[in-house]
């Protein structure tokens, strides 16, 4: 049984930076590459695996044709998405809908409910995480009369901070933000405001009406910031970030030998710092791994960080 190491796919966008790069050592399109999604099987980025008995196989293909590796998950594609997002400039005001909506208006899209760590940002940097609207009356108003700095919630972040963002969350990443996003495998956004940029000369598309639509209001800010429970072991710390109906996620810690069996379908790992081994190979800050079904135990040594989840 082998671990399976994703080629990541690397997007560029008008918000990117560089920092993919310079942090993880990722050979990056251009200095605008914003997005790095390391684990995917999604049809707009679909990994590759790199080295192994699968090696070169697409991560949808091993999905449909190894589901053995998977534990026979019965979902009727890979169900998460893993991202490293390089906010240099301010992403769109934004809002992602459930699965019920993307079904019917995203021709049977999965919704995407999605959490960010925050791996770093800049001194002062803040986010976007809900709205002012007292109701949805309010709130239709608001968008409709570009009433954003009534309208718009913001809060200031610092480096290991965690928020979830339910589907009907208005949100945005703001300049000066590295995140690592797990998410559901959904590629469906809704842009309620851009600040009125232009792409290629063209102000870009909004989705006004879809996003009225989804919007919840009040907001209700309970859900957003979790409480992350913690726990030591010898050699580290386990901190539980998040469970819900789509996933959980886990932040490992260790300084030393660790050893541990994932008793689930399969597992993503993000090596988000430092470096060392696992089971005799070596990772580094950067890399994404899936461990398959039945892989057995995991023996981690080195001073690293890994973000784990799982369904």
């Amino acid at each position: 049984m082998e671990l399976l190491f994703m080629e990541p796919v690397l997007k560029e966008m008008i918000w990117g930076g560089d920092r993919l790069k310079s942090v993880y050592g990722m050979e990056i399109p251009s200095g605008h590459t914003g997005e790095c999604w390391a684990i995917s099987a999604h049809q707009n980025g679909d990994c590759r695996v790199a080295g192994g008995a699968y090696d070169g196989c697409t991560l949808s293909g091993l999905w449909k044709e190894h589901p053995e590796l998977f534990g026979n998950d019965p979902s009727d594609r890979y169900p998460l998405l893993i991202k490293i997002i390089d906010a240099k400039q301010d992403l769109s005001i934004q809002v992602h809908p459930d699965d019920e909506y993307a079904g019917i208006h995203e021709n049977g899209s999965l919704g995407k409910t999605e959490c960010w760590y925050i791996l770093d940002c800049d001194p002062g940097t803040k986010i976007v995480i809900g709205h002012n609207a007292k109701d949805h009356k309010e709130m239709e108003e608001m968008i409709l009369e570009k009433r954003w700095g009534e309208f718009i919630r913001e809060i200031p972040v610092k480096k290991g901070d965690f928020f979830q963002i339910d589907p009907g969350c208005l949100h945005a990443i703001k300049g000066g933000t590295l995140i690592l996003e797990t998410q559901q495998n959904s590629d469906i956004t809704y842009r309620v405001y851009d600040y009125d940029r232009l792409s290629d000369g063209k102000p870009r598309q909004l989705h006004v009406k879809q996003s009225i639509d989804v919007i919840k209001a009040p907001f209700e800010s309970g859900n957003a910031t979790p409480q992350v429970q913690t726990s030591r072991f010898d050699h580290g710390v386990e901190s539980h970030l998040i469970t819900c109906p789509f996933y959980s996620v886990y932040k490992y810690d260790i300084d030393g030998p660790f050893s541990k069996t994932f008793d689930k379908p399969f597992v993503n790992v993000t090596v988000i710092e430092g470096e060392g081994e696992i089971n005799g190979i070596h990772i580094e800050k950067g890399q994404s791994f899936i461990i398959p079904s039945g892989y057995g135990e995991c023996r981690f040594d080195g001073t690293l960080s890994l973000i784990c989840s799982f369904v």
